[in-house]
């Protein structure tokens, strides 16, 4: 018997092994969210002044690698290279008593609360899908979602190198029909974008201004590349309402600009995952109404 005859006939291992799995994977999706904005704007930074051709007007460029794995996990405050037993998830952070080792500076609590998330979140993943070969891409997408909703609250970016691979893989799972038949996925991608496109542009044309970002119409194409062109009206619904319901609260109580504007990928996100989840039953008590 191999270790996957093991986790597939024992649920509580197959859920603890996802569990142990995601932790390390949390941790990793605190790095893509810290980081990889960073590398975004150093990117372009580079390449205007390349296409300017004005470095002679910046010589003291930072030009030293930024990446996903350089430089090591140090301590902003002090520099301190965190050591590998001082990097576990969640462990560590309680461990340390959330600071730094070296010069006591406070650790953000954000760490070990998107480890645990992501953790927990996974299990339930694990726990709807069951053993099949849905569960690995079910939660590639949980966690490509996470890291965007992440990154997106920060900054109000959406990567292209984590919007477009998903919206591949998703097309590439469903050529076995994981999810959807390939010619709803196909569809479902194609309409996803081209459904934001529209209203960005009749939205643009109406106002003359920018209601979204281009990276919101490669979020819901890849949502639609996954789950089907039939999902995208009740994503969109959900998106609407999971944006009320964080956004509103914010305006009445706690004085937010009303003109300021927000990110809206990760509403997209969330009601995706949504419907990832519960989507056909969703759907099935919507024809019903």
């Amino acid at each position: 018997m191999t270790f996957f005859d093991i986790l597939k006939n024992n649920p509580a291992l197959l859920y603890s092994a996802v569990f142990l799995l995601s932790l390390c994977v949390g941790s990793f999706m605190n790095v893509v969210i810290h980081r990889l904005p960073t590398m975004m704007k150093r990117e372009w930074r580079s390449q205007s002044i390349e296409y300017l051709e004005i470095a002679d007007q910046f010589p003291d460029e930072d030009t030293t690698p930024y990446t996903l794995s350089k430089p090591d996990s140090h301590c902003p405050n002090c520099k301190h290279k965190i050591r590998w037993y001082e990097n576990l998830p969640v462990v560590s952070y309680l461990f340390l008593k959330g600071k730094c080792s070296s010069c006591k500076q406070s650790i953000s609590a954000r760490y070990p609360i998107v480890e645990l998330f992501t953790a927990l979140i996974s299990v339930f993943v694990a726990t709807h899908f069951g053993w099949s070969y849905q569960l690995l891409p079910a939660l590639i997408l949980t966690w490509g979602i996470i890291a965007m909703v992440g990154i997106d609250f920060d900054h109000q970016l959406l990567p292209d190198s984590l919007t477009l691979p998903l919206l591949w893989l998703g097309l590439l799972v469903n050529t076995q029909s994981l999810f959807v038949d390939p010619v709803t996925s196909i569809i479902g991608a194609a309409c996803g974008y081209l459904t934001l496109w529209s209203i960005y542009w009749i939205f643009k044309i109406l106002t003359g201004k920018e209601g979204m970002g281009y990276g919101d119409f490669k979020m819901l194409a890849m949502v639609g590349a996954w789950l089907g062109w039939e999902i995208l009206p009740m994503t969109l619904l959900l998106s609407a309402g999971v944006g009320l319901a964080v956004m509103l609260p914010q305006m009445l109580f706690l004085g937010r600009d009303r003109t300021k504007a927000f990110a809206f990928g990760p509403f997209i996100g969330i009601a995706g995952w949504i419907m990832l989840i519960w989507g056909d039953k969703l759907l099935g008590a919507l024809r019903y109404m």
